[in-house]
């Protein structure tokens, strides 16, 4: 059996997405169906990053999930994988939108959608306090967390990416004032991340309530393939659960680690990412290395 991951936030590039776009027929429609969808022309911001919209949230996250989707549609038309041959999908934050979407339980158009009312929300979560994120290279997430607390910093740990990268979130004075410790203390890099607020976080509270109803009001179908959880790194098969945690997911850690030792204690070994990027398989081998890992961005990996 096969598990499939897509990629989140900070994967993108101008052009992804592009040879598949003008070489096969299914891409094409995917994109042009996503653009209807979503009223937005995806492909003059992906391909020429139109008005240099492609890094602003509010575009950046149907951006990538409708090129993760495109190639994993055309991949699935080319080649001989079939959905009944995938056990489990997953996705790094927005990438589990993608994996409800290619998994068929939820359609395309209400991915579309919900897609673009989550990017509009977290683009403008935070207007009053200007806050950030940051990449620290080196350490696990246990280690972070002590640090956080035995320094009592206003910090909180957004992304638990791999047992050496960890993304925090919080208010930039704070994400700057606590730069010099982390680096005293054994972080080997500290890297501030280009984006519009703190993601996963407290930060994201508002927004996350706001984007409740339109995710209660998503038409789940149930099938075989398991989602596992960015909120508590479990797999689930029931819609209550999947719903559930995806209204929990955005003011929240994405366990990425704990997600993909899920796979492994599981017994999964073969793992397909799709969308721009390889930056998922080179977590995953991070974490551990027995899983054979192929990612697919471009056509020659088809």
């Amino acid at each position: 059996m096969t598990t499939i991951v897509f990629p989140g936030q900070g994967s993108q590039n101008v052009g992804m997405g592009r040879d598949f776009n003008d070489n096969f027929e299914i891409a094409k429609l995917a994109y042009e169906e996503i653009e209807d969808h979503s009223q937005i022309n995806l492909r003059k911001i992906i391909f020429e990053n139109e008005g240099k919209k492609l890094d602003l949230t509010q575009f950046t996250q149907i951006c990538i999930f409708a090129t993760s989707y495109v190639i994993f549609k055309t991949y699935l038309s080319e080649t001989d994988l079939k959905l009944n041959n995938i056990n489990i999908m997953m996705g790094h934050s927005l990438g589990e939108y993608t994996a409800l979407a290619c998994s068929n339980k939820i359609s395309l158009k209400e991915c579309s959608m919900i897609l673009k009312i989550r990017g509009e929300l977290m683009n403008n979560a935070v207007i009053d306090v200007d806050t950030g994120m940051a990449a620290l290279i080196g350490k696990d997430s246990n280690y972070i967390q002590k640090i956080i607390n035995d320094n009592n910093l206003d910090i909180e740990i957004a992304n638990d990416n791999s047992p050496f990268q960890i993304v925090i979130s919080g208010e930039k004075k704070e994400l700057n004032k606590s730069k010099d410790l982390f680096l005293n203390m054994g972080i080997k890099k500290f890297v501030v991340l280009n984006v519009s607020a703190a993601f996963h976080s407290r930060f994201m509270n508002h927004a996350q309530e706001k984007l409740s109803e339109p995710i209660n009001l998503l038409n789940f179908v149930e099938n075989k393939i398991s989602i596992i959880s960015n909120y508590d790194a479990n797999i689930y098969n029931d819609i209550v659960s999947i719903k559930k945690n995806l209204q929990l997911q955005m003011a929240n850690r994405v366990r990425w680690t704990e997600s993909i030792k899920k796979l492994e204690e599981i017994g999964e070994k073969d793992i397909l990412e799709f969308g721009p990027g390889k930056v998922l398989g080179g977590l995953i081998n991070r974490i551990s290395k027995n899983f054979y890992i192929k990612s697919i961005n471009t056509i020659e990996d088809l």
